[in-house]
């Protein structure tokens, strides 16, 4: 039976690189793992009924539901960050309070579809946004309340590992479920 902490962090916790900035290599495997982000995470619900849909992914956690609802709702956190880290110097974000927002009455009653068709569009967005940036543009930086600035270098990497630490949630869950 896998731990609480693997099943909270099936692919570890976030790292924050060592080196900054990244090199455009490096830079272009996290805007490719946030594009294929959808993808993953159409292919981890597809064909779950709703009872399936409705299983928590660990003891305590989110249900299924609620982790696809989430990552489009973080995810148009992360594309508005973005653009206001390129718009105007170092803002402050503001956060916001995902495990109210996963309790909200649209993730009971909205279709899983709706919100991955949301996360499909929103990608194809995000990503022409960011290969459109500069080298230097990903230096540019958002105040986090408690993460202090970011630069867009690791904002990129915290979005690129979400995408794949949720569908990871799913993936998991449903190996346990069927184990």
């Amino acid at each position: 039976m896998a731990d609480l902490q693997e099943l909270r962090y099936p692919i570890g916790k976030y790292q924050r690189p060592e080196h900054l900035p990244l090199d455009d290599h490096a830079r272009a495997v996290l805007i490719d793992d946030i594009e294929r982000a959808p993808a993953g995470l159409r292919a981890a619900v597809d064909g779950l009924s709703d009872g399936q849909l409705d299983m928590p992914y660990r003891l305590g956690g989110w249900t299924i539901r609620q982790v696809v609802h989430h990552v489009p709702d973080s995810h148009m956190n992360g594309y508005v960050r973005t653009r206001l880290a390129m718009t105007e110097e170092n803002p402050t974000i503001k956060l916001h309070r995902e495990a109210l927002w996963a309790e909200l009455p649209d993730v009971r009653t909205v279709p899983i579809g709706v919100s991955l068709a949301l996360l499909d569009a929103l990608h194809v967005r995000w990503t022409a946004f960011l290969r459109g940036l500069s080298a230097a543009d990903f230096q540019r930086t958002f105040h986090h309340p408690e993460l202090g600035p970011l630069p867009l270098d690791v904002a990129i990497g915290i979005y690129a590992w979400h995408g794949k630490h949720h569908t990871a949630h799913i993936t998991n869950a449903l190996k346990l479920a069927h184990s």
